[in-house]
């Protein structure tokens, strides 16, 4: 059963990683597939694509000889490692370095071909070493980097390359090493999750670099502990509560990373105010208001003209714009019973949750219906933005 279990979760495994390089390989196409980070990139991403289809074929199919795809993709990733560090760093590596991951990739790459069972425990081996120090001078480059010289976003994706290195150093040796340490599958599927994870959370700054690693921490702990307690009261064993704990955890982050790249998608399609300020096509400050009638988060705007305001007193309108340009309904400003009757009547007359501040000579408003699940904070930000840039057209026009 165990044997039954340990060949199913390695497929998964590998089938996971899979699916973690292709989502993190369409998030870089269409960001820009052509940008040269993006193509050194996307080669480390197809190399180690083709070292898992290797696996899943293997087990799949029984055939062997697709271990040529396996160890052709373990001497390209420390290539493809080199040239993405170097990318990021903006500087080249010293030609030592070069030579030497050059050098290897270019022997291992060619072993690969050499289907013989006396080459190896001894290939393996070397290809380990090999590995490990590659990752290991990768390392040294981005330790040693010149910060200063780099902007925030650059030295954040050149930490998180450095963070994934460090996974990566035991899950090869693991991998490498699976007979003599006793471990009931490779586990480097893991690793190359978190770095799908990771590179694909780096379009979304805001949420910060340190809450992201927060986040890894904590599903990495979630997902050891429920294995843990799987393993514990179903008496498992070591080897079966390693296999859950491998299971949940490739469920955790391929969650995470199907949901961030959807997350990502749609604020790259965002239909928000910011982009229709930013895709306007006219000065005019009345085009620009009827445009916005049509926008979803603000659809069935109304424009009021001065005429509209003819029964109520200007001196007073002028003291509340003044207070607040983006008007809410939630939040009026406090400036007495007369100021009070005046928003009352403009929120009860155009059935409004928002009303701004258009122009102010002469004044035209905008009153519009947000429901409350759909006034977020950047929504809130928008329209102040939105009632700002409306207001400078006038005062150009």
């Amino acid at each position: 059963m165990i044997a039954a279990a340990t060949v199913l979760t390695e497929l998964f495994l590998s089938c996971g990683a899979l699916l973690g390089l292709l989502t993190l390989q369409n998030v870089l196409i269409r960001r820009d597939g052509w940008d040269p980070i993006n193509r050194r990139f996307l080669f480390g991403i197809r190399v180690t694509m083709m070292l898992f289809a290797g696996r899943v074929l293997i087990i799949v199919t029984g055939g062997e000889w697709f271990r040529i795809f396996v160890l052709m993709g373990a001497a390209l990733i420390p290539l493809a490692v080199l040239l993405l560090t170097e990318g990021l760093l903006r500087r080249h590596a010293p030609p030592l370095i070069k030579a030497f991951v050059a050098g290897g990739a270019i022997v291992f790459g060619l072993s690969a071909f050499w289907y013989s069972q006396n080459i190896d425990p001894p290939r393996l081996i070397a290809l380990l070493v090999f590995q490990i120090l590659s990752f290991c001078l990768a390392g040294w480059l981005i330790l040693t980097r010149d910060r200063a010289s780099l902007s925030m976003s650059e030295n954040t994706t050149v930490t998180r390359l450095g963070w994934s290195l460090i996974l990566f150093i035991p899950m090869a040796f693991g991998d490498f090493m699976l007979i003599y340490i006793d471990l009931p599958i490779q586990f480097s599927a893991l690793g190359v999750l978190i770095l799908c994870w990771l590179a694909i959370g780096l379009g979304r700054a805001h949420l910060g670099h340190r809450a992201t690693l927060m986040n890894l921490v904590v599903m990495v702990t979630a997902a050891v502990g429920v294995g843990i307690m799987i393993g514990f009261f179903g008496a498992l064993g070591r080897d079966g509560t390693l296999l859950c704990i491998a299971a949940i955890m490739t469920t955790l982050f391929l969650v995470a990373i199907f949901n961030d790249a959807r997350t990502l998608r749609s604020e790259e399609q965002s239909m928000g105010l910011l982009r229709h300020l930013a895709e306007a096509e006219t000065d005019d400050p009345l085009a620009f208001l009827r445009d916005l009638q049509s926008h979803p988060l603000v659809e069935g705007a109304v424009v009021i003209s001065e005429d509209n305001l003819a029964s109520l007193q200007e001196e007073t309108l002028a003291e509340v714009f003044a207070a607040a340009p983006v008007l809410r309904r939630s939040d009026p400003p406090q400036l007495g019973p007369l100021a009070d009757d005046h928003i009352t009547y403009l929120f009860d007359r155009y059935s409004a949750t928002h009303i701004l501040l258009a122009a102010a000579a002469p004044r035209i408003l905008i009153a519009l219906s947000m429901p409350s699940l759909s006034a977020s904070p950047q929504a809130e930000l928008e329209l102040q933005v939105v009632q700002r840039m409306a207001a400078l057209m006038a005062e150009r026009s």
